[in-house]
Order: structure tokens, then sequence, then C-alpha cells
């Protein structure tokens, strides 16, 4: 009964100790003259209150919000890194929010003393973090992109990533040598027997991190819009059920690779379905819910990078 008496007054000091701390805002010495104790004594009932959950905290913070979305979306998802932006309501930009937080992400990873080899898909969102970097001297690493960046005309595409990350990090870099339809699928084969398509797709394949944005396929998806695929091949696309697009390979709404269409003839690295390694999606908006949710369904993403208005569609 003695023991018990000791630990309820113990605890009892704890959630004062904790009340002085965390709602009243005292110091650990202001806490020990309060309560006659020590100051090793007021940090060990400080400690004692978080440990025996005497106290819990709300953060009551716009980015509180965001971290709890986070959360949900790895637990629902079973994503290996999820980071949510909140979402600027009057800004309808595509990248604002998730450039800053994916070139954090890039930069965080770059910093590593470790060797590492990334992989790099295209698009407007992942230009965007690029952009944001300051920088670098990374020698240790690689860098490999996916995805060609030439369409069949020979025209390259305003969002090339891996030629600006190179150039930021002076890192050793390999272009994928490829546009990224071939014109038939006898000249897809032909040409995936190269020597170097091998090395970059073998590369790739290895890779410790991917980045990638995920594309909608509908009258604005983006590989149309760039002119990389026709209207006919797009509506192609829709009609074998494609609803969204990571690096060219179009999916289904569960996340299915499409039997046919232009995945007949795409030049970029296969995905790993279900994905083990990291690898990152960085997209938002209303337009690409549908294609976020599926690429998910379907584990070609282990990760992702969003804004707050799409993780609640995400969730809802």
């Amino acid at each position: 009964m003695a023991a018990s008496e000791t630990e309820k007054s113990r605890l009892d000091d704890a959630a004062r100790a904790g009340w002085l701390y965390f709602i009243a805002g005292n110091t650990q010495d202001e806490i020990a003259r309060k309560l006659n104790v020590s100051r090793p004594t007021a940090q060990r009932l400080v400690s004692l209150a978080v440990s025996e959950r005497l106290i819990t905290f709300r953060l009551d913070h716009p980015i509180g919000a965001c971290m709890e979305l986070a959360a949900k979306l790895t637990e629902t998802y079973g994503l290996q890194h999820c980071e949510v932006a909140p979402t600027d309501p009057d800004n309808a930009s595509t990248t604002v929010g998730i450039a800053q937080i994916a070139a954090a992400f890039l930069e965080q990873k770059l910093r590593s003393d470790k060797p590492l080899t990334m992989a790099v898909g295209t698009g407007r969102a992942l230009r965007a973090a690029v952009e944001q970097l300051p920088r670098m001297n990374c020698p240790l690493h690689q860098l490999v992109s996916l995805i060609g960046n030439i369409s069949r005309d020979g025209a390259a595409s305003f969002y090339d990533v891996l030629t600006k990350l190179a150039d930021l990090t002076e890192a050793r870099h390999y272009p994928m040598p490829l546009p990224v339809l071939a014109s038939s699928p006898a000249e897809r084969e032909q040409l995936l027997r190269l020597e170097a398509v091998q090395k970059v797709r073998a590369l790739a394949a290895k890779a410790d991190v991917t980045l990638v944005g995920v594309g909608q396929i509908d009258s604005g998806a983006q590989l149309h819009v760039d002119g990389f695929i026709s209207r006919d091949e797009l509506l192609e696309l829709m009609r074998l059920g494609a609803i969204g697009e990571v690096a060219g390979w179009a999916f289904d709404a569960q996340g299915r690779i499409i039997d046919g269409g232009t995945n007949n003839t795409l030049m970029s690295v296969p995905h790993e379905v279900p994905a083990s390694r990291l690898v990152v999606g960085v997209a938002q908006g209303p337009a690409k819910i549908e294609a976020i949710r599926a690429a998910l369904k379907g584990r070609i993403l282990s990760g992702l990078i969003t804004n707050e208005a799409t993780a609640r569609a995400l969730l809802g």
C-alpha cells in the first residue's frame, strides 16, 4: 500500500511538473523552485510526465495538420516516406509548396557522405524542385534518368530534370539516350539492345532513391500537351482504361500497368511493382488526384510529396 501511495505521489509530482513546463511555460529551474526539488529532479519529472503519457500535445499550426495527414497517408498506403505541404488557396500553381519540400528532400539525400544512386523522371514539379536547390559538390553520387527527353520529331522537353540537377551537383550523370517513344515495337526492341541503353537502365533499376512526377491521362495529359504522344494515342490510352502515368508508363484505376497503347513503344525504365525501393511521387492538384491514388494503390510509388488539399482528397 505504501509503495502504491509513493507511486501515486510521484505521478502527481510529474503531472505538476509537466503542466508547469508545457502549459505554463516555466523553465526547469523555475519548476525546481516551485516544487522545492533539485533541477535534475525537475527534469526527470518532466520526462516522466511525457513517458507516462500524463500530457498529450496538439500542435495548433497548419504544419501540424500537414504532419497528421502525412501520417495517415503513410498508414493507409503503406508508404516509406510522405510529406504534405500546406495548400495556398490563393495560388493555383501546380508546384508551389511541393517544390520547396521536394527540394529539401533532394538536398538532404544529396548531402549524404555515403555514395548514392538517384533516378529521376521529368515534369514541371520536379523541375521546379531542382530550381530551388543550391549548388553542391557531390562527386560520389550518380544521377540517372528514367526516361528520354526528346519527342519523335527531335524536339526536347522544357522540363528536363537530369541536366539541371547534374549542373547544380557536379555528380556523375547518365541521361537516357533515347526518345520518349519509339516509332514501333520493333524499333523499341532494337534500341533497347544498345549497350549504352542497357547500362543506363540497369543503373536506374537499382537506384537507392527515385523521384518521379505523376501525370493524368485526360484531355490535359502532359504527355500530349508537351507533344510526346498524339491525340489518337491519347484517346487509345483512355479507351484502354488508363487514368495516369509515371515516367510515361500508363496505368489504370487500380494502378495496373496498361497492356497496349503507347506502353508498347515507351523507352523509359519499367517500374518495379510493388516498389521495394524508395520511389517518391511529387504531385498535387485536383486533376491528378485519381492518378495519384491509383499509383499508390498499385504500389508504383512507395513515397509521396503532395499538398494538404490533395492529401485530404486521397484520404477522403
